[in-house]
Parts: structure tokens; sequence; C-alpha cells
């Protein structure tokens, strides 16, 4: 089958983020309007939660309902609709909010911080954090400049995320105590001439992340190495997910209007379906608590 690449509905955003395919249809965040939808299989959109903005990322709780980041918070949304704050910065900043996250194989949810407009030299505050199943939210690991698409890698069982900043994704082994080891360098982005953003598996162990800058998504080996580059036909490509009945179907957000990124082509900030790319993904994980 050759490469096709389309746009999925009709569904515009300013910061298209986080999609997820929970088995039927696709998720997604505008996280610069604070909405949460859904697309169907013919790309019709329904909204399912509208959030203070601006938001970070969501995840599904596998009983129904939804996890948040919201700028300085963390809230849980329960399927009759009821809103809990579950976890919120210990510091705050006008230039600081929380950003993407996910939810892990052990039914937590890891999210990170990004620390915007920085002085030369200053270091980022924030951090990564932790929600786990029994609602604690802790800190376990270091401010990152922008962190983008945590999730485990699966060939070194290892937690990998993306700093968009920094131009480079890390891995980090998880101590005893619960916080995330020394960073190794898992991929360093600079030949690329972009930051990462996104992020998800296919199931060979193969790396996917959406360049942001760079109107391309590639797929990086378990040395970090890339092996595969699919241009799109967009100024900023944000995140992605495999879906569709056998989840061999890209699914891609992108940005018209972030605040810091503008683009105005025909397909910025649309939802684009990649298919014919030759790989499948993986079921996503939800997070449990």
């Amino acid at each position: 089958m050759p490469l096709k690449i389309e746009r999925f509905g009709r569904f515009h955003t300013d910061l298209g983020e986080c999609p997820l395919w929970d088995g039927e249809k696709l998720w997604l965040m505008d996280c610069r309007k604070g909405l949460i939808v859904t697309l169907d299989s013919q790309g019709e959109a329904s909204l399912q939660a509208e959030v203070p903005a601006p938001a970070g990322s969501f995840a599904l709780r596998q009983g129904g309902g939804l996890v948040v980041a919201l700028r300085d918070e963390v809230i849980l949304i329960d399927p009759d609709g009821s809103r809990h704050v579950v976890g919120r910065l210990e510091v705050h900043h006008p230039n600081m909010r929380l950003n993407d996250g996910a939810a892990m194989p052990d039914g937590s949810f890891i999210l990170g911080t990004m620390h915007t407009l920085r002085e030369p030299g200053e270091a980022p505050l924030g951090g990564l954090y932790r929600l786990g199943t029994d609602h604690r939210f802790t800190r376990i690991g270091p401010a990152l400049g922008v962190a983008n698409g945590p999730l485990i890698h699966p060939a070194s069982g290892l937690f990998t995320i993306c700093d968009s900043t920094a131009r480079r994704a890390d891995s980090y082994e998880f101590l005893p105590d619960g916080t995330l080891g020394p960073a190794q360098l898992y991929a360093d982005f600079t030949a690329l001439n972009s930051p990462p953003d996104g992020c998800c598996l296919d199931d060979e162990g193969g790396f996917w992340t959406a360049l942001v800058t760079g109107s391309a998504i590639v797929r990086l080996d378990p040395q970090g190495q890339v092996t595969q580059r699919i241009d799109v036909p967009v100024k900023h490509a944000a995140a992605l997910c495999f879906g569709g009945p056998d989840l061999s179907e890209i699914y891609l957000t992108t940005i018209s209007d972030s605040g810091r990124l503008k683009a105005d082509g025909p397909l910025d900030g649309a939802v684009l379906k990649i298919t014919g790319h030759g790989r499948r993904g993986v079921p996503m994980d939800w997070y449990q608590g």
C-alpha cells in the first residue's frame, strides 16, 4: 500500500495535542482552547470536556472519565462530570506550567512541566511528576525546558521523555523510592533541525515523534537512530498515535497558533491520517486511578 496522508475530519485546533485511540475513536485536546474532543471513524467531532486553558495533557481512566493536567493542577473528571483536584505544583511562575503527560503501564499518570522565556543560563522550574493510582501526586524527576512524549521504552524498560528545548530525549531508571535516576541520553535531535514533540511506540519497539518545526514525523530504533521519516504537509506537527481497527493508521495533531508557533496553511491545525507506512501500534495504557 503506498503512503497516503489525508485530512481526518474537519475539526481544527490552535494547539492540537495528546491524540489517543481508545479502540473505537480518536481522542485529542486543543490545549490552547481547553477542549477535549473525540473523532469517530468518519472524523466527526464530539466535545467530551472543556477545561480552563491553557491545558497541558490528559489520559483516559480505566473506569471511565479523564485525568487532566491544567496549568498548575491535575484534576480527575468522573464519568458523571464531577471534578476533583488531585495534584498541584509546588511552585508558580508566569512562564511555567504543566505540559505533556501519559498513562504508564503500571496505571499511573506521569507528566512534566514547561518553562519558557528563560534567561540564558536560567534553570527551568518545575519537574517530572507522578500521579499514582492512590491519587498521590509526587515529584519524581528534574525540570525540563519543555517536557514532551513520556513513555516506557519496551526495549530498555526505561522511562523516556523528550526535552523539546534541549532537542533531546533521555531515559531514566526508576529508583527503589520511586524517583528517577540520572538521565541517560537516548536520542539527540540537533541534526534533524527541529525539537521533538509528542511521541508514541510501534509494535516492534520503534519510537515515533513529531518534529514540531521540521514538517515531519520520524521513527527511531532502540539505539536512538532514525530508521524512517515521513514528511507531512504542515508547518508544525505536534503529536501522534497509532489507531484504526488494526492499529495500522497514524493520527497526527498539528498546530495553527500555539501562541509561540503560528501557521496558516490549508492543513495547519488539522488532524491528519497517515496510512501505508508499514507499521502497527500497540494498545494504549490507561490511568487506573
